[in-house]
């Protein structure tokens, strides 16, 4: 996706900045703006005035504390592109760097010392969270509530205080399954805008989820070097810990099951009941029976509640409302399945959210796996499926 400018073509930056100004004032006032917001900012506001937070100065901000915001980059899974995020877009002059965690806490800012001290005053440092539920409009907070890349210029920004500055946001997705890991963003002081800024900020992203993809195929290189002598003894399958298939025998399973747990069956296509063994860095999945059929049962008449028997292994779990539906959809539409378009579609009402639809699809799958096929989505094959409604 790419990112659309705040500034239109042949337009004065300068010139453009103070009209965007006044368009907030009047459109915060309750008067008619000579220029109309866009659309992104408009949403934006609309959300934003809905939460009771002010326009005229500051909103209060949260900030993590030293243990915690050390525990979030230790475990973020953009602190090994953070290094290389500073080859591409760290250096230039007026412009602050930062790396966010997908609930838009600010873990990584870099940039000249007179930009951090103008972001101190704004609270825009490290540990600080900038989604709009705590600061308003921002390039950061907004391109998490869009699932879209965002660049904001003074005036649309909707705390005043953020007027004197730029944005540009982009997020950062899990190459494997689509689930949010945070936000790259450039920010700088409103008149240094560059129109180049925002294809910088795209390239940072790609480069981290390219980095990403390559750190989870070596991983997986490793675990099916280390497993790969232990597949010789009949049907069975090594997988990392959060399901994925580094190597198979006897059995086609896809790209990943359901996430092993020590001690506790699970229930695989192809191979039935299984008890993952644990391996270094990864697990053994084999059949524990001889049984390979698999069975889910979907009870819809209170809180959703699914049941699941494969052989001997069996489970009984609650599963969001959301997953419910979507399995729903998925046993109705059969072996055909479901695009992530149409899934959209059913689930929203349009086709415009394949990006939760697939993070929601692919949480589901750490919990399901291979029962849950992907292009198109749908059960897999020798999965039989039963909803109850009333």
């Amino acid at each position: 996706m790419s990112m659309p400018g705040a500034v239109p073509p042949g337009c004065s930056l300068p010139a453009y900045a103070r009209d965007l100004v006044r368009m907030h004032d009047a459109v915060i006032g309750g008067g008619r703006p000579a220029l109309r917001p866009r659309e992104v900012v408009s949403r934006s506001w609309s959300r934003v005035l809905g939460l009771g937070l002010k326009a005229d100065g500051l909103n209060a901000r949260d900030w993590l504390g030293e243990d915690e915001l050390a525990r979030r980059r230790e475990t973020s899974p953009l602190r090994t592109a953070v290094a290389d995020l500073r080859q591409v877009l760290g250096g230039m002059s007026h412009v602050l760097l930062v790396v966010t965690d997908a609930d838009g806490a600010i873990l990584w800012r870099e940039g000249p010392p007179a930009v951090r001290r103008r972001a101190d005053d704004l609270g825009f440092f490290e540990g600080a969270e900038w989604t709009e539920e705590r600061v308003g409009t921002n390039a950061i907070g907004t391109a998490i509530a869009e699932a879209a890349p965002v660049e904001l210029l003074a005036g649309e920004h909707f705390e005043q205080g953020q007027h004197p500055w730029y944005c540009t946001a982009s997020p950062v997705h899990d190459p494997r399954t689509g689930e949010l890991l945070g936000v790259i963003d450039v920010s700088g002081p409103a008149l240094t805008l560059h129109p180049a800024i925002g294809a910088l900020v795209e390239t940072g992203r790609r480069l981290a989820e390219s980095q990403l993809w390559r750190w989870h195929q070596q991983r997986l290189d490793r675990l099916r070097q280390a497993g790969e002598p232990l597949l010789t003894a009949g049907p069975a399958v090594v997988v990392d810990d959060n399901g994925w298939v580094a190597s198979s025998a006897g059995v086609s399973v896809g790209d990943r099951i359901t996430a092993p747990a020590d001690g506790e069956p699970i229930a695989v296509p192809g191979l039935g009941a299984c008890l993952p063994e644990r391996l270094a860095e990864g697990w053994l999945i084999r059949p524990a029976s001889t049984d390979r059929r698999v069975a889910l049962d979907l009870d819809l008449t209170r809180t959703p509640l699914l049941t699941l028997q494969g052989g001997t292994a069996a489970w009984r779990r609650p599963v969001t409302r959301r997953h419910a539906d979507i399995l729903t959809l998925l046993h109705c539409a059969g072996p055909a399945g479901l695009s992530a378009e149409a899934l959209s579609r059913a689930l929203y009402g349009d086709a415009e959210h394949v990006v939760t639809v697939r993070a929601e699809v692919s949480r589901l799958r750490r919990l399901l796996g291979a029962l849950v096929d992907t292009r198109p989505y749908r059960l897999a094959d020798g999965v039989r499926m039963t909803v109850r409604e009333t």
